[in-house]
């Protein structure tokens, strides 16, 4: 039997919340499982101290290192990065970084076939930048290159008067050498990117996206785990759920804001989630297991490209994730000639 491991930073599974899903659906699917912590690798004799879960506990064990390897999360130290680097040597590892949004942007662009979904995206190294933009924009959006689970997120609008700068759920009214400064305080911190603003509306003005989940299968298949509205909960221009935003049920949202449109976009969403996530893999070195896309669609019903992220959160969802990645585990084990 293959062993799959779940690498964490966290030395004890109770400390971790898809630990025991993960767990219980390799018992099911009769996979061996161990949970490991970067600090319980011993290169000299091989082998994982790890936990495994047997008669309603965790029980350590040590086990020869895995096949397969859930890397479920980012090393915390240089320590632990230089452990992740050397485990590659002995194991397939599940999970690889699409990197930033622009490299992302810079890919999907160069590649051209889903190039009309992007939004055009600059890096804004100067205030000059966005006052270009807003001659031909009504509104503007910078964001951190790097993502930041909808903070430090900024929209920018030019009046008649001034311009409305909006930082969550607060609007300053700035003159242009103030948004200048404003700029130039912003960029002292980190780089962001430029890009027009796409406006996403539900009919009673709340601003939202879609969150489309794909996972492979244990056939290397993309499937979809889940798509669903990420909704604005206040008066902020961003839907992430970390920042405040809610999550709703995809098929009553698709009924109150596209009424007889509602399965078409919602056949929209899937062919997009599972084609692009196709593209995606074609662009990489490394195939990826499971994508969060975040798309907006704007009053005509066109879908954007907002981001896309490699490791998706799975709050309250684990087991699904689970049903998915183990049984894929075993599929990278089978493809690379290992005897399950």
């Amino acid at each position: 039997m293959v062993l799959i491991g779940m690498l964490h930073h966290r030395k004890h599974p109770d400390m971790v919340k898809k630990a025991y899903p993960f767990a219980a659906v390799a018992k099911m699917e009769g996979i061996d499982f161990i949970y490991f912590s970067f600090d319980s690798v011993d290169f000299e004799q091989k082998i994982v101290n790890g936990w495994v879960y047997e008669k309603g506990k965790w029980v350590q064990e040590q086990k020869e290192f895995p096949a397969v390897i859930i890397n479920s999360c980012n090393p915390k130290t240089n320590k632990h990065s230089l452990i992740l680097q050397r485990l590659k040597t002995f194991a397939i590892f599940t999970s690889f970084p699409v990197g930033n949004k622009l490299k992302v942007y810079k890919k999907v662009k160069k590649a051209k076939k889903f190039a009309s979904y992007l939004i055009p995206s600059y890096l804004l190294t100067k205030a000059n930048e966005l006052f270009s933009l807003l001659e031909s924009h009504p509104a503007a959006v910078i964001k951190p290159v790097s993502g930041n689970r909808g903070r430090k997120i900024f929209f920018i609008k030019k009046t008649a008067e001034s311009y409305l700068w909006m930082d969550g759920a607060d609007t300053h009214a700035y003159n242009k050498q103030q948004l200048e400064a404003a700029i130039f305080q912003v960029l002292k911190e980190q780089k962001y990117l430029l890009q027009p603003f796409i406006e996403c509306k539900t009919k009673s003005g709340l601003i939202y996206d879609f969150r489309l989940h794909v996972q492979k299968n244990g056939s290397g298949q993309w499937e979809i785990t889940l798509i669903y509205p990420r909704i604005s909960g206040n008066t902020k221009m961003v839907s992430n759920v970390s920042s405040g935003g809610y999550r709703g049920e995809l098929i009553p949202f698709l009924k109150d804001e596209f009424e007889e449109d509602y399965s078409k976009m919602e056949q929209k969403l899937e062919k997009f989630a599972l084609s692009f996530a196709d593209h995606l893999d074609t662009l990489y070195e490394n195939p990826f297991d499971e994508l969060g896309i975040d798309v907006g669609v704007d009053q005509y019903q066109r879908l954007w490209l907002f981001e896309v992220n490699w490791r998706p959160g799975a709050k309250n969802r684990e087991f699904q994730v689970a049903q998915r990645m183990l049984p894929y585990c075993r599929y990278l084990a089978e493809t690379k000639g290992i005897i399950v």
